[in-house]
């Protein structure tokens, strides 16, 4: 196939170097414009750009795709297809209804399980022992289109979102290419999803990561993966924010949630709603993540303190 691709972060990236490298011609590269980022502020681009780049593909990157001579530039292409990955920015019908194959998306859930913005958090959140890929053709609902193809994969117990989101962009790059081959040969149909099982993966704001110490151990513990990278998991602790990056579940007789139950070089023991929580791995603010035996020696804790509900 002749193809658009339009994604943005290294989830997409890694899509891109895929078809890259297969039989399909990327013809044409959108992503979102450079923007801001790190303490100068100083203008970056997207893993895409910089991937598309380094091969020489042409690369365009409109703020919106609801102008008409944006449109007229992305159909000017000739394209069969549009793969669209993270791309960020909506597709309104011009584009969605402009390919001879439609407009393909790599979604990391299995639909119609998460569809939005943060199925990878979501999926980790309500403790899922699976998730995938499915490969959608696109129409103007979120998500809502039709199912070319899923691939499922297992979540580990110590899964983070960073090791499920770099598991599922390997697995996503993987299916897209064999994916085009279906559709392209009609081997693959897509399939309606069932409106059963539904469930939407709104986008992870910044307060719901801090800790409520009321919740089960068990529901913390799986805040606290599903939290890192962005934007980590978060508590105060004598009105200083820490931001806790590991826990493992240990037994403890009932205490007072969020109360320090005992600090030893292997962690720091802290009673939850139901259960309680071993942090092992912390940070202060503007300090790096640290085992709790290093966090210690600059932020003492003894037990009997109690971090904020």
């Amino acid at each position: 196939m002749r193809l658009v691709f339009a994604g943005t972060p290294s989830f997409a990236a890694a899509a891109l170097d895929a078809l890259i490298q297969s039989e399909h011609h990327v013809a044409l590269v959108l992503t979102r414009p450079d923007a801001a980022a790190g303490r100068g502020l100083r203008m970056v681009a997207s893993d895409v750009k910089r991937l598309a780049m380094d091969y020489g593909l042409t690369v365009s990157q409109p703020a919106t795709l609801r102008d008409a001579e944006v449109v007229e530039h992305i159909l000017g292409v000739g394209a069969d297809a549009m793969v669209v990955a993270a791309y960020g920015l909506i597709l309104p019908s011009s584009v969605i209804e402009a390919f001879p194959y439609g407009c393909i998306n790599i979604h990391a859930s299995l639909l119609p399980r998460w569809r939005g913005a943060a199925p990878v958090q979501r999926a980790l959140l309500a403790g899922d022992s699976e998730t995938g890929i499915s490969i959608m053709r696109m129409e103007e609902g979120l998500d809502t289109g039709p199912v070319y193809l899923t691939e499922s994969t297992p979540i580990a117990a110590n899964e983070t979102a960073a090791s499920l989101h770099d598991k599922l962009a390997e697995l996503g790059a993987r299916t897209i290419v064999r994916a085009l081959a279906g559709i392209a040969s009609g081997a693959l149909q897509p399939r309606t999803q069932s409106a059963f099982g539904a469930t939407y993966a709104s986008k992870i704001t910044k307060s719901e990561a801090q800790i409520r110490w009321t919740q089960p151990a068990v529901e913390i513990e799986r805040a606290i993966r599903a939290f890192d990278p962005f934007p980590g998991a978060f508590s105060h602790l004598d009105q200083q924010l820490v931001k806790v990056w590991a826990a493992r579940l240990v037994k403890d007789s009932s205490a007072q949630p969020g109360k320090v139950r005992a600090v030893t070089e292997a962690g720091i023991v802290v009673a939850c709603g139901s259960g309680a929580l071993c942090l092992t791995e912390l940070q202060r603010q503007g300090g790096k993540r640290l085992p709790a035996s290093e966090f210690l020696r600059g932020f003492p804790i003894e037990a009997g303190q109690r971090f904020a509900n």
